[in-house]
């Protein structure tokens, strides 16, 4: 071949190398509506919780056919590294995003300025933000009114009629999540149930061992107890564990918020009377679904409450129930 050939050829090949690489970068019409990209952004990776979350979100983005990014930092405290990854999935021009604000005052001008490029659909936990195209959470004033009414059911069952003393041990102070469900339950045993009567309002650090020594307090200091409301999942571990080492689950029932091994365990054996339940794998799923219909332009619902649930030692072998106590990961 002649060195002009050579040449030519080199060119040609140049040529289609070029283009290749412009269509990967721009992406062609047929390509790109093939690779839709939600990213969802959760509080916290490596949480079982959020473990939940991401696997319903896995599971639309397969169902749909749309690239679903699992996004978040390692610890629901790094609220700058969950700014930072909400500005990096923005700069990804995906089709909408998904997320979970780790603090509702931090994370308000981050997804306002993101809204401004991409929809923004928000899950469980809210933002100082009304850029949200949707919203999907739990109703945490009506979770503690269903678990004021499970707390109820159990004192009656036991006791005959639905009164007595009662104790609530919130986590922390200040939580907005928390303080709604414990609010749902002071006003529900304030309406329905004017036997009952709330005797302790904890609030714990955080701390399943501080849950584990205020339950053990109650049980000292309160002879006449006979219910308490432990308002999330590391609460209702320490309560447990205390309901159990004293062997208080005849006398005292007790109502744990969310689940995990540990609480199925204390569920099945007796030590705790029901779980309220939130469902975590729709919150992951739906929120996906709703991002790819609201990037089409299609309308959807502005708020979405993804339910709570009651389980308890009789229905919890039910198969809504064990979808709820044993979601898939996978």
């Amino acid at each position: 071949m002649t060195s002009f050939g050579k040449c030519l050829n080199r060119r040609i090949l140049l040529g289609a190398t070029g283009v290749a690489i412009m269509a990967a970068v721009m992406g062609t019409g047929p390509v790109r509506a093939q690779e839709v990209t939600i990213p969802i952004i959760v509080k916290d990776t490596t949480s079982f919780y959020w473990q939940i979350v991401l696997a319903g979100a896995r599971k639309a983005g397969k169902d749909l056919g749309v690239k679903v990014p699992e996004l978040g930092a390692q610890a629901e405290s790094d609220i700058n590294g969950q700014i930072s990854i909400l500005e990096n999935a923005v700069s990804g021009a995906p089709a909408a995003i998904v997320i979970s604000p780790t603090e509702f005052k931090a994370l308000g001008k981050p997804i306002d300025e993101a809204a401004k490029s991409v929809k923004i659909i928000g899950i469980d936990s809210a933002a100082d933000s009304k850029a949200f195209t949707s919203f999907l959470t739990t109703d945490n004033v009506e979770g503690g009114r269903v678990a004021a009414d499970g707390l109820a059911t159990a004192i009656t069952e036991k006791y005959g009629k639905a009164e007595g003393d009662v104790a609530i041990i919130t986590a922390l102070p200040g939580v907005g999540s928390l303080d709604q469900r414990a609010k749902g339950f002071k006003e529900q045993l304030a309406a329905k149930y004017p036997g009952i009567k709330l005797v302790a309002d904890k609030v714990a650090d955080g701390q399943a061992t501080t849950g584990l020594n205020i339950t053990t307090d109650l049980i000292t200091a309160n002879p006449d107890l006979r219910g308490i409301f432990a308002s999330n999942l590391i609460m209702g571990q320490g309560a447990g564990q205390a309901i159990a080492e004293n062997k208080a689950q005849d006398k005292i029932k007790v109502i744990a918020f969310d689940s995990d091994e540990k609480l199925v365990k204390f569920l099945s054996d007796g030590v705790l009377y029901a779980l309220v339940v939130q469902d975590p794998f729709r919150m992951g799923y739906d929120g996906v679904k709703t991002a790819l219909a609201a990037s089409k332009g299609e309308k959807v619902e502005t708020n979405v409450d993804t339910g709570a649930n009651l389980i308890t030692k009789a229905n919890m072998n039910e198969p809504r129930a064990q979808e709820l106590l044993n979601p898939k990961l996978d």
